[in-house]
This record gives structure tokens, sequence and C-alpha cells, in this order.
């Protein structure tokens, strides 16, 4: 079976739903982070970071609207709303900063009239953790994670 990423939330290529939707900006979304759930994982695996990325931000960088690090190798799927502690990440598991400035979650936003992609990638790694904390930048733990990877799965979804 192939490593795959899957929402009960998000369908992928479809729009993303309002309640998954950043509050804030000109946006009165419910900015609640989807349940996600995978399979498949890569043998060897120890861990897993969850990214959710917009490539189509007009920065020149893209945006990282949500980073969890650290989940352990038993975790198998992350319940809605684990972004902002509604629901709880497992042990052991942390949000690092977003491009919003803080940890958490952050929902689509793009610039009015745009139409924009929305990765969320999991990455399953070989390690039962990667030296990271709630301050470092989706770039620093893309970086750590680079040195671990074993595979990865997206589900994207597209907001205007």
């Amino acid at each position: 079976m192939a490593f795959r990423l899957y929402s009960n939330d998000l369908q992928d290529g479809a729009k993303m739903p309002a309640q998954q939707v950043f509050n804030g900006m000109g946006y009165h979304g419910g900015n609640l982070s989807p349940h996600l759930a995978w399979d498949g994982v890569p043998e060897g695996s120890k861990s897993f970071v969850i990214t959710l990325y917009d490539p189509d931000a007009p920065t020149g960088s893209g945006w990282w609207h949500w980073v969890v690090a650290n989940i352990p190798q038993d975790t198998r799927e992350l319940p809605q709303d684990a972004g902002y502690g509604k629901a709880s990440l497992p042990a052991g598991a942390i949000q690092t900063r977003t491009d919003f400035g803080s940890t958490g979650y952050g929902g689509a936003a793009p610039p009015q009239g745009e139409s924009h992609r929305y990765q969320f990638i999991i990455h399953a790694l070989d390690v039962d953790s990667i030296e990271v904390d709630e301050g470092s930048s989706g770039a620093l733990v893309g970086f750590n994670v680079h040195f671990h990877h074993l595979g990865s799965a997206t589900l994207t979804v597209k907001y205007t």
C-alpha cells in the first residue's frame, strides 16, 4: 500500500471548506485544522511531521500555514481542531511558528481575487524527533526533515 494522507473534512483537489479558512485578514472562516489520517506508512518510520504550505503566496518563498513536528510513530491521525488545542495533539508532538508569526493552525487567506493551492503534507522520518522548537520556522523544520525523510504523502485543496 502506498503512503497516503486523507481527511474526513477535505477532499483532494476540491475547494477548502469554510471551517478550515482563516478568521482574519478579511476572511471569516472557522480556522479549524482539519481531521487528517494516514496509512501505508514507510517501513522504518519513527516519527512524522505535518505541514500546511501555500506555494502560491506572493512572497517568493510561499507561506507556512501550519507545522506539527515530532508526531510519534504509532499515531495515524490528528482530530479536527488539534491546531488550537480544542482537540489534543499526541504526546511529544509540537507546533512550530507559522508565517502568521505564531504557532497553531492558520487557514487559507489568499489575497482577494487570487486562487491558491494549500498542500497538507505528511513526512515520515527515520528518527524519533527532530531538533526544533515552537519558535522554529517552517523552513528550518523542512531543512531537518530533508535529512531524515523516508517518504511523504500530500493532500491538496484550493481556495479563492
